[in-house]
């Protein structure tokens, strides 16, 4: 069974568990009908917990800001989807059927029943976070325009994650040393790329990572760099390959009827802070890119982090130059059979046609 056929079964089967499950909570995620002197307050679905966008940033704005920002007149509670019951695959349509009205969405879990919203993150396509900017501003208008037509869904907010890097069990000097290694993934973006260095992709869930890696199930982890820090895979892994895979792009988002219910000033109040907390997360992600690394490594200068003894490994020419080749003959057109030929004329006029640090090929 392929890694997206696995994907599409566990979606449909789990879907059942969710609806039940988030239909059960439906009253208590809606927002609160209230009387005039009663301040409305939202119900909010947030990202992952435990890692620092969800506790420094997306807990702290809708369970306190808002309330400051409005003056006392609306407020907020927040959940992190994985604390929640919800599956991340399931996100957009709960969230397209209104049982969630407000919440936050994984891209990379989405795409796997919908292969274009993992167009601006696929692996390999960013190596840096400059790169990443120029593909999601081109395709941002885009994604916006599907996700509100199709899906019902209003997007207020593109959330990244830390760049995501190889953690390793055993040492590795370059990424030819990872063929028939057993490689924790979580997208299908992910698996294309491990698969075409002779590895053996694994599609594990965040919160299953660090058990999966010390029973011996897999050998190495793709996740990011602080966050592998915080759920301690620097005590159980020795190398660090400093190359990002992918980065973890999130939507947030509100149903639309959910959206269109609320007063004027509210929207008006969410989508200018809104912005805000998404700038205040792309700065703090690309300086815990760099903390994590740090904190993995052992250095001074770790912030935020717990201190590590790995080592890291930077990429050599050759490794870049092999990244550059799989982009360009696996995983853009695996990411292209997987969706259809709308996608290709889409990749065209959009990310395709971004100047870019990595040259991209069109779909002719």
């Amino acid at each position: 069974m392929t890694l997206h056929a696995e994907l599409c079964r566990r979606a449909t089967w789990v879907l059942g568990q969710a609806v039940l499950t988030c239909l059960g909570l439906a009253l208590a995620l809606l927002p609160l009908t209230t009387q005039a002197s009663t301040p409305l307050k939202l119900r909010i679905v947030g990202g992952l917990a435990g890692v620092n966008q969800y506790v420094q940033h997306e807990e702290p704005f809708w369970s306190q800001e808002l309330a400051r920002l409005s003056g006392g007149k609306y407020s907020a509670e927040i959940a992190p989807f994985d604390r929640s019951g919800i599956p991340a695959e399931e996100m957009l349509r709960l969230m397209s059927l209104g049982v969630i009205p407000f919440g936050t969405a994984l891209l990379s879990a989405a795409s796997a029943q919908h292969p274009m919203f993992g167009a601006m993150d696929l692996s390999g396509l960013n190596p840096d976070m400059a790169n990443l900017k120029r593909h999601v501003a081109s395709f941002r208008p885009l994604l916006q325009k599907t996700l509100r037509e199709k899906h019902g869904i209003e997007v207020l907010a593109v959330y990244t994650y830390p760049a995501q890097i190889l953690f390793c069990k055993k040492p590795l000097a370059s990424l030819r040393e990872l063929e028939k290694r057993r490689i924790r993934v979580s997208s299908p973006s992910q698996a294309d790329l491990i698969q075409g260095l002779g590895s053996v992709p694994v599609l594990v869930g965040f919160g299953q990572m660090l058990a999966h890696l010390q029973s011996g199930n897999t050998e190495c982890a793709i996740t990011g760099t602080m966050s592998g820090n915080t759920i301690g895979l620097h005590e159980i892994t020795s190398h660090m390959y400093n190359l990002p895979f992918t980065w973890g792009l999130a939507i947030f988002g509100a149903n639309m009827t959910a959206w269109n219910a609320l007063p004027s000033d509210l929207k008006a109040l969410l989508r200018k802070e809104l912005t805000r907390l998404e700038t205040n997360i792309w700065n703090a992600s690309e300086r815990e890119t760099a903390d994590g690394l740090a904190c993995n490594r052992g250095d001074p200068s770790c912030e935020h982090g717990r201190p590590g003894k790995m080592t890291q490994v930077n990429p050599s020419p050759d490794d870049i130059k092999l990244v550059r080749e799989l982009v360009k003959t696996t995983v853009l057109p695996r990411w292209q059979q997987r969706c259809n030929q709308h996608c290709r004329e889409m990749w065209d006029s959009t990310i395709g046609s971004v100047p870019s640090d990595m040259p991209l090929p069109n779909s002719r």
